[in-house]
């Protein structure tokens, strides 16, 4: 049964996602439409933003645990209503990438909080918990992805600003409901099953934590290498613009069921062949996107995008989550994980678009052997634990 507060939490983190999804996605088209930025302006700008979004979610989930996670959700959301206000009425370049840097302080404040928040006193009902938790964010996502070029296009591209701030302010709004329900939930007397036994969780947690953590960021360099490349795929497939936002997100929803499985099923906890397969076939299905030559490979391919990287990002979470102190900390590493791949994946492509602008693929086959170098890390780690 999910108590009233972690109920308006999942509505906030939703909503969250959704707001999150309409201004970050399409802040690039704006841009460019309205500044002229090519694809190495678009990938630094992104770049940028990822570097931010590291040290941000790592003192986050520390401030979360040294303030108090509502404290943070209270500042992320005013920081996030301060940056897009500015960024509405001061449409300068410079001035937006330094507003965009300010969003994404706010929206790390936010992530740590929510994730431990959900995750507070679970006990063996921890798996629910973060099953529903990614199930939801990714849910988001996935609405907000199909939506939001059909509002922009009807509300103008103004709405990038205020639709977004709207909606963060009815999470402002929701916040001392749920910290109200917060605090009747903590005035009654825990329950018997409240805490799992640590019988019950194999000796090595951390090693499958940190082995997590390395996968997780290469997911994002995956993620972050795709979405820059879906126009020339669908240029490849002679897919119009429409088309090619039905075929190239079947990914997401990919992501979104693996999400809805592993929720149910927990075969795959502590299990590192599952772990080390995910991984193999993000990069098998990584190079199959970019190389299909056909759209049911394309849609083949995505599926194992899809997941995998729902598989390792629920590893990292969960993993990050089921631990008996400083959640907040853990949950500010994982999203920290999560903008080294945001940072590292635009900026190698834009490096190697920069520096090679004439190789056809530069920036896939580079990311790809970087992709390899991440899996052969991991089963360094693993060799190296495991060795009497």
């Amino acid at each position: 049964m999910i108590s009233p507060a972690k109920f308006i939490f999942y509505l906030i983190e939703f909503i969250n996602c959704y707001a999150a999804v309409y201004y970050s996605n399409f802040l690039f088209f704006y841009l460019r439409r309205t500044f002229g930025f090519g694809e190495v302006e678009n990938l630094l700008t992104a770049a940028i933003g990822g570097f931010v979004y590291i040290f941000a979610a790592w003192q986050g989930g520390k401030l979360a645990d040294r303030h108090g996670c509502v404290r943070m959700l209270y500042l992320g959301s005013c920081v996030i209503i301060l940056s897009l206000a500015l960024g509405a009425v001061f449409p300068a370049p410079t001035a937006q990438v330094a507003l965009y840097c300010l969003w994404t302080m706010g929206v790390c404040f936010i992530w740590p909080a929510l994730e431990a928040l959900i995750s507070d006193k679970a006990g063996a009902s921890l798996p629910k918990m973060v099953g529903i938790y990614n199930v939801t964010w990714a849910a988001g996502g996935a609405v907000g992805y199909f939506t939001a070029g059909i509002l922009i296009e009807k509300l103008g591209m103004s709405s990038l600003f205020w639709l977004p701030l709207g909606l963060t302010v009815v999470e402002l709004a929701l916040i001392p409901c749920a910290a109200i329900c917060l605090k009747k939930e903590k005035d009654l007397p825990p329950s018997p099953k409240e805490f799992l036994p640590s019988a019950h969780l194999p000796a090595d947690t951390k090693l499958f934590l940190r082995m997590a953590w390395i996968a997780n960021p290469f997911s994002y360099v995956a993620i972050n290498t795709v979405i820059p490349l879906i126009p020339s795929i669908a240029e490849k497939l002679d897919l119009s613009t429409g088309m090619a936002g039905i075929v190239c997100s079947i990914w997401m929803f990919a992501r979104l069921t693996a999400f809805a499985v592993f929720w149910q099923w927990t075969g795959w906890h502590y299990r590192f062949r599952w772990l080390a397969g995910s991984f193999g076939l993000l990069i098998v299905s990584f190079f199959g996107v970019l190389m299909s030559q056909s759209i049911g490979w394309l849609l083949i391919a995505q599926v194992g995008f899809g997941l995998s990287i729902g598989l390792i990002y629920y590893s990292s979470l969960y993993y990050s989550m089921n631990v008996t102190e400083n959640q907040g900390a853990s949950a500010g590493f994982h999203e920290a994980m999560i903008g080294m791949g945001q940072f590292v994946g635009p900026a190698m492509g834009a490096a190697a678009v920069y520096l090679v602008p004439a190789a056809m693929g530069i920036s896939a086959w580079s990311v790809g052997g970087l992709l390899c170098a991440g899996f052969s890390g991991l089963l360094l780690v693993k060799h190296y634990r495991t060795r009497p």
